[in-house]
């Protein structure tokens, strides 16, 4: 049964990639996506999803006024008491590859635009919600860390470090994860958004050492439409971007063997965060952004259900 929450935003008008890139304002772009999805939502019947992630219930006569969020109540025309901040602010941090490989795209726009938008969207949810939102930007190193912060000018010094080119000659997954892991010392959300083309050997070592933090971690693995199928025409030269090798690919003859291998990789790093309780989602960059902000929000769902039913002393919850 699909929750009708999912079923109004599937109704809903989304952005189509294509038209949100022309936006040139990265802030922008992450602001048309935010309020679609609002807006959205606001049609569902279903109006708990948006309540339930921002800790937010439904004002009822006896409540002090002064604790209203006019802010819910401008895109809801509704009523809303929100908790005490201390009670649900969160610490996020937002690590984003920014390698050469993220410089490939089929569809007008690459990878990277998609990665930036997608990054520029999350910290602007966040930050509406009064949450802290720290970036890490890395190619085959770290390239560029902002300390979790919320306050007046951090946005957009973020929405520019997120406008920054692609560089270096390969993806190293490792580097952020590492550092991330001795940056922050108090627990919060970490995003990782990645095309994920390296060896994922030293992956899971690195992973363990920052989930064992008690930080709540999600994966965003973007493709392009043409490497998820190799939908290619017709056989051709390409240039590798991080190597810069020239390479000849027929379409017809790969197809099978690059079709086992790309699901022989994503099945791995699937299951690394099967095992590590890490939210994996992969994402085709042809994808409407509201999405995969829907996908985000459902899992913080999905987890904030799970810890009041582990911290239930009665043991009522099922």
């Amino acid at each position: 049964m699909i929750a009708p929450a999912t079923r109004s935003l599937a109704a809903a008008k989304l952005i189509d990639p294509q038209a949100l890139m022309s936006i040139r304002n990265l802030e922008l772009r992450a602001r048309a996506v935010v309020e679609g999805f609002w807006s959205g939502l606001h049609r569902s019947p279903y109006h708990g999803f948006s309540v339930e992630f921002t800790e937010y219930r439904q004002y009822t006569p006896g409540d002090d006024p002064r604790y209203l969020d006019w802010r819910v109540y401008g895109r809801t025309d509704r009523y809303f008491i929100k908790k005490y901040e201390d009670e649900t602010n969160l610490r996020c941090h937002l690590l984003v590859d920014q390698s050469r490989s993220m410089e490939f795209g089929t569809r007008g726009y690459t990878k990277a635009q998609y990665a930036a938008t997608l990054v520029a969207t999350l910290a602007y949810f966040l930050h509406l919600q009064g949450d802290a939102v720290g970036l890490l930007t890395f190619n085959d190193q770290v390239r560029e860390y902002m300390p979790a912060r919320h306050r007046k000018g951090h946005l957009r010094q973020l929405m520019l470090a997120l406008e920054h080119p692609t560089s270096g000659q390969s993806t190293d997954l490792n580097a952020p994860i590492e550092r991330i892991t001795t940056l922050i010392r108090k627990r919060g959300l970490v995003s990782l958004v990645s095309d994920f083309l390296a060896p994922l050997d030293r992956l899971e070592r690195n992973l363990i050492a920052l989930t064992a933090g008690g930080h709540e971690m999600n994966v965003f693995h973007l493709l392009d439409p043409a490497e998820l199928n190799l939908g290619l025409e017709k056989p051709s030269l390409f240039e590798d971007f991080e190597s810069n090798r020239t390479i000849y690919i027929d379409p017809s003859a790969a197809r099978a063997e690059y079709m086992k291998k790309l699901d022989a990789h994503c099945e791995a790093l699937r299951a690394i965060c099967r095992r590590l309780g890490i939210g994996y989602h992969q994402i085709s960059t042809a994808q409407p952004l509201e999405i995969a902000l829907f996908g985000f929000l459902q899992e913080r769902m999905r987890r904030g259900r799970q810890f009041r039913r582990a911290g239930n002393p009665s043991g009522g919850a099922a």
